[in-house]
């Protein structure tokens, strides 16, 4: 039998993958994280599937629940919010059920700063501006920062910053990020990014902190770059007309003049 694991996206139920809806019609139990993932994408749980949210269980009795249910000769869907790869605990449940020798899938999903940054709908990444982005979070209850992983040090090289679990330490983001970015840099934090209640805050390093309205805590993510700015950017390379590519050759002499798309 199988866990598999899947990315449940970000909040809307629309946003889950084709392969992450079909696993979980196929499972007969189903441990979701209750507090975070949206029960429209319950709806496609088989009839009469078990559905546990495990929002109130511990690590143990998590996997209490997966031996349980594969001893039974159940597949499990395993649902978490956003994707997988950050933040999402499945490590440690991955590492138990390695000991334990049960087998499991992972399926990805979309991350909360992908829908963030669709709803404000930017690029994170522009020509001669930023070319990396920083996914990263502050100390907090559940999980210390390596020593080296300062904000100060992601800031001294400019990238577009996503900081997630941090809206409760926002002051002392902007205070270490400031020296690094200036006061003027953008800044947008967007809370429960593709949920119906979603909302947006534009503002700068230096006025955010003034601008945030009530409310907004836990599931809000800071996006943090001069990417977020006024559109004061060049264009890339990659479109421009008189750029040699494969599919573009500009010469009898370009090394993909005799190339077509067939011999790919």
């Amino acid at each position: 039998m199988t866990v598999h694991f899947i990315g449940a996206g970000p909040g809307a139920p629309d946003l889950l993958t084709l392969r992450g809806r079909d696993l979980i019609a196929a499972c007969p139990v189903c441990l979701y994280a209750g507090s975070l993932v949206p029960a429209a994408v319950l709806a496609h749980c088989p009839p009469g599937a078990r559905i546990v949210n495990t929002a109130a269980l511990d690590l143990d009795a998590i996997m209490a629940e997966i031996a349980d249910a594969t001893a039974q000769g159940h597949n499990v869907a395993r649902l978490h919010s956003g994707d997988l790869s950050v933040w999402s605990a499945m490590g440690e449940q991955v590492r138990r059920l390695r000991g334990m020798g049960i087998a499991y899938t992972v399926t990805p999903g979309v991350p909360s700063f992908a829908a963030a940054a669709a709803t404000l709908g930017v690029e994170l990444t522009l020509p001669g501006v930023a070319q990396s982005v920083v996914l990263t979070r502050t100390p907090g209850r559940a999980s210390a920062m390596p020593e080296r992983e300062t904000l100060a040090a992601f800031g001294a090289i400019g990238a577009t910053l996503a900081l997630h679990l941090s809206i409760q330490n926002l002051s002392r983001s902007v205070a270490d990020l400031i020296p690094h970015y200036g006061a003027d840099c953008p800044v947008a934090v967007v809370w429960r990014a593709s949920w119906p209640d979603e909302r947006v805050v534009r503002a700068t390093l230096g006025t955010v902190v003034d601008a945030m309205p009530e409310g907004i805590e836990r599931t809000a993510l800071i996006l943090v770059g001069r990417a977020l700015g006024d559109g004061d950017f060049g264009e890339s390379r990659l479109y421009a007309a008189d750029y040699d590519r494969r599919y573009r050759p500009q010469s009898a002499d370009s090394p993909w003049a005799e190339w077509t798309p067939a011999d790919d």
